[in-house]
């Protein structure tokens, strides 16, 4: 962007000096949310609070699809109040065990936590994404046209979660081909 800004001689020191501040703002914010997610996923670990949770979950003798929809579910729900930073630092590191337990593949889980996340990012009722666009549209767009326009692109990502739970390999084969193990 300051390439570009340069490019078109837009740039003046008042616009490069407010652009560092706001970089260095926007980072030290994003910097502190995973510095407290961390501390809470420690903290979490430290008191046994994975134990249990893994306990739990072992304990409702679930199938690997039933465990996968359950923590798609719970990821979706925890997406409207939380960023993905705290979902990913803290929630993430909970599951990974379990993950491993019901033999789900990493990769495969980790493809699902971000589409999922993109979808409950653009879903009612908190959808950050449509507030963040709404903040930066002023009155040029009202929050129903962002979710009527956000829709197609919610029902294209269910879509493609629902065809990657039923075709495994179409998300891991890349990662499979990369890192050496077949594919």
């Amino acid at each position: 962007a300051i390439g570009l800004a340069f490019f078109y001689r837009t740039m003046n020191w008042n616009m490069f000096k407010d652009s560092i501040y706001l970089t260095a703002r926007t980072s030290t914010m994003i910097i502190w949310l995973f510095v407290g997610s961390s501390s809470f996923a420690s903290v979490f670990a430290y008191l046994g609070g994975q134990d249990i949770f893994e306990a739990f979950f072992k304990s409702l003798n679930l199938e690997p699809w039933q465990f996968l929809i359950v923590t798609q579910i719970l990821i979706f729900v925890l997406g409207w109040p939380l960023e993905w930073t705290e979902i990913i630092i803290i929630f993430v590191p909970i599951f990974l065990p379990l993950v491993k337990y019901y033999g789900i593949d990493p990769y495969f889980f980790g493809i699902l936590i971000g589409l999922n996340l993109q979808t409950s990012f653009l879903s009612p009722p908190m959808a950050m994404a449509a507030f963040y666009l709404k903040g930066v549209q002023g009155d040029k767009v009202s929050l129903k046209e962002i979710f009527k326009g956000g829709y197609p692109f919610i029902y294209m990502v269910i879509l493609s979660m629902v065809i990657l739970y039923l075709f495994q390999p179409l998300s891991t084969w890349l990662p499979n081909y990369l890192f050496g193990q077949g594919g």
